[in-house]
């Protein structure tokens, strides 16, 4: 059996890393926990206490993105979202989109500068 406290990394291919960086960096606050160059260009963000992060890949013989409306990152706040962070986010290169009914109502959603979703989430995490 896998221990569910196993850490997570989510890989994504970029388009324009220095961007997608900016937006994660700069509007929703994680750090670069590791950058490099070699088969491909790699940034890895993420906040250094948690257990996951975010793996950005890009450079040649990187598949273009093609995430649908489905692709979502879903960050559980347990609180009212922050508008001066969804404003950050926007700044920093994301744009607001509607993410459908169930989504509208528990947070607001911003997509990355290479098309993935980015949801923010006033509830909290249940696995029940």
């Amino acid at each position: 059996m896998i221990d569910p406290r196993v850490s997570v990394r989510l890989a994504r291919p970029s388009r324009d890393l220095a961007a997608a960086a900016r937006f994660y960096t700069d509007g929703l606050g994680l750090s670069v926990l590791w950058q490099g160059t070699g088969a491909h260009d790699i940034v890895m963000l993420g906040w250094p206490q948690a257990s996951w992060h975010l793996e950005l890949v890009g450079g040649a013989g990187v598949p273009e993105p093609a995430p649908t409306e489905e692709d979502l990152l879903v960050l559980y706040l347990d609180g009212p979202v922050d508008l001066q962070l969804v404003r950050r986010l926007e700044e920093a290169g994301g744009h607001r989109v509607e993410q459908g009914e169930y989504w509208d109502r528990w947070g607001v959603t911003v997509v990355d500068p290479d098309g993935y979703r980015l949801v923010l989430s006033e509830r909290a995490w249940s696995n029940q």
